[in-house]
């Protein structure tokens, strides 16, 4: 049953993430943890233009946190606040809600749909995005 959520997909994705480095510079961090298992994921961005021009991570998390992390090191950098608080929900409606995975330059992801059925993995997977746009939060806000 666990083997849905850890596909070979999800594994590759986990054990290939890019911008594994914290920024020395950013414009903003964010940490993102689940109490249930522990799994932690620091972010930092810096934004040009109302896009992310840089981004770091630190990622202590189980396989699902490092894939969906792995999934949103690869396209963040250009996209703006509005499609990342989106790409949140649509994340959060698939697990949640049964909702459709994200499309596009974000397709990847659909690999994390088996999620949905383990409620307790939810919080792990969607660390990335509450970092993000806390993160992103706080740039906007000048904090």
């Amino acid at each position: 049953m666990l083997d849905d959520i850890y596909n070979k997909k999800i594994l590759e994705f986990a054990g290939n993430i890019p911008h594994l480095e914290r920024l020395v510079s950013p414009q903003a961090s964010s940490k993102a943890h689940s109490k249930l298992c522990g799994s932690t994921i620091e972010v930092d961005l810096v934004m040009e233009d109302g896009k992310v021009s840089e981004f770091g991570q630190g990622i202590n998390a189980c396989a699902l946190g490092q894939a969906a992390a792995s999934v949103v090191a690869r396209h963040i950098i250009g996209a703006d606040a509005a499609e990342l608080r989106s790409l949140r929900e649509q994340m959060r409606a698939m697990l949640e809600q049964n909702g459709a995975p994200p499309t596009g330059k974000w397709d990847d992801l659909k690999y994390l749909e088996p999620v949905r059925d383990y409620p307790a993995r939810h919080a792990s997977t969607l660390l990335v995005f509450d970092a993000v746009v806390e993160a992103i939060d706080k740039i906007e806000s000048g904090s």
